[in-house]
């Protein structure tokens, strides 16, 4: 296990916190950099993203460290975390947001993630900071299929387990503990295909979701500053790594900024296969808005 949503138990909320939580390979590193320039008031972060956002629940990190890289933090702070909101506190003086993503495009994101991952040096700093005794009382992993189509249907169908954190399932429930609140105040619920579609204006839509106010032009500035290769280029402290050398390249950390990748997976067949077992998973109001957004592609595309 990669992360530990225990590790909430004892952090202390302040008035102002933005959690960013969203399912792995759903542009968290984008999301969390926008918020960390809405805050600062800059194009440009003065220090590597994962000293400004922690993950707070990550393991490869001591949870005394992470917890005091937050307390001296004297501006707004914003945490990440791969956490649905059921397994998170929720605090009325933080503001949560969610972004989704077509959940095809997760599923090979998440295949280039993994082949990026330097999983030596993860066990290795797992180990150092929380020790692998909880990983002896698990099931042995599974290894995935060979064929890279088999692995697409293994994410499809599996259950989240300790041989594979993420599924298709695993994405939905997170959409869904977002879905009912996210016109309440306090939430907010973007879009990875809006914001490719429209970085500035949902930019500016994310700034009054966390109470800051922007001018068209600041909104313009920001774009240009997390555009995709941009912030490839500043690969090296926009990671979510604190010096543990967990990727081989980390520049392929940004692998692909667009969408549609999946399309040379699925044939017809695949695609009729994939949508009966999403209709098992979710509501057809989630569906239609985990695989267009609300300024995606038409229905008739997916």
């Amino acid at each position: 296990m990669a992360a530990d949503s225990a590790r909430w138990d004892g952090f202390t909320f302040r008035h102002g916190d933005i959690v960013v939580s969203t399912p792995p390979k759903c542009g968290t590193t984008w999301t969390q950099t926008i918020c960390c320039l809405l805050v600062s008031g800059g194009t440009e972060l003065d220090r590597p993203l994962a000293e400004v956002s922690p993950w707070l629940d990550m393991q490869t990190n001591v949870l005394a460290d992470i917890y005091a890289l937050f307390a001296a933090q004297t501006h707004r702070r914003v945490i990440k975390t791969h956490t649905p909101l059921d397994g998170l506190p929720v605090d009325e003086r933080a503001t949560y947001v969610c972004v989704g993503r077509d959940p095809r495009d997760v599923a090979l994101s998440w295949e280039h993630h993994m082949a990026n991952m330097n999983l030596e040096n993860f066990l290795n700093a797992r180990m150092t900071n929380v020790g692998l005794d909880d990983l002896a009382d698990m099931p042995v992993p599974v290894p995935p299929p060979e064929d890279p189509i088999e692995r697409f249907w293994a994410w499809v169908d599996g259950e989240p387990d300790v041989s594979n954190i993420m599924t298709l399932g695993s994405i939905f429930h997170h959409y869904e503990t977002f879905w009912d609140v996210r016109d309440q105040p306090g939430f907010g619920l973007f879009h990875y295909a809006d914001l490719l579609a429209d970085l500035p204006g949902e930019i500016t839509r994310l700034a009054g979701v966390v109470g800051i106010d922007i001018t068209e032009r600041r909104a313009e500035q920001l774009a240009q500053a997390t555009s995709f290769d941009r912030m490839k280029a500043q690969a090296d402290r926009l990671i979510p790594d604190n010096g543990n050398a967990i990727f081989l390249d980390n520049a392929a950390f940004f692998h692909n900024g667009g969408g549609g990748q999946w399309r040379d997976l699925l044939d017809d067949a695949g695609l009729e296969r994939y949508q009966r077992r999403v209709a098992e998973l979710a509501p057809p109001d989630i569906v239609e808005w985990a695989h267009t957004g609300s300024l995606g592609v038409s229905p008739s595309a997916r």
